[in-house]
């Protein structure tokens, strides 16, 4: 019983300054302290943004988050978390930038498909073959490029975020 009460307070200390909001990170050799932006994945501003549309219903033409369509969304997550302008239909963006080779893909980008003959879409790139769009059947969600569908719909990269 003595043990107890005197581990209880050990613990209870230990979880209290676990638990502490650190100012900063420490990384690398030199025990740099890394301010708080600088520690933020490339992707962060979108996801914010996916967090917010994530799970809205797509709808051709709306552009809210009763509804949105690919080029709609893209459009938006790229005024929002960017600060930059894109037209609004997938044809006009997929003339926006730059082409840029598969390999060189990155945190972004915008990524177009051919889904039929005449159809387009759009998404922008994350990381590690992953990209956000607004989905036909499932709405806004995060898929990969090396998914069979999307593999083989895959039309081009463009780089539009540059200075």
């Amino acid at each position: 019983m003595y043990k107890n009460q005197l581990l209880f307070p050990i613990i209870i200390s230990l979880v209290i300054a676990g638990c502490s909001n650190a100012p900063s990170h420490i990384i690398g050799s030199q025990n740099r302290v890394v301010p708080f932006e600088e520690q933020l994945p490339d992707n962060h501003l979108l996801m914010v943004q996916f967090n917010k549309w994530s799970g809205t219903p797509y709808r051709l033409g709306g552009n809210s988050l009763n509804g949105v369509d690919c080029s709609a969304f893209v459009q938006e997550v790229y005024r929002s978390a960017l600060g930059l302008a894109l037209p609004r239909t997938t044809a006009l963006q997929s003339e926006r930038g730059r082409s840029i080779e598969y390999q060189q893909v990155k945190t972004g980008d915008l990524v177009f498909f051919k889904t039929s003959y005449k159809t387009r879409h759009v998404g922008i790139y994350l990381d590690n073959n992953r990209f956000m769009h607004a989905s036909t059947s499932k709405g806004v969600i995060i898929s990969r490029l090396d998914n069979p569908y999307w593999a083989s719909a895959f039309w081009q990269i463009r780089r539009v975020n540059e200075s």
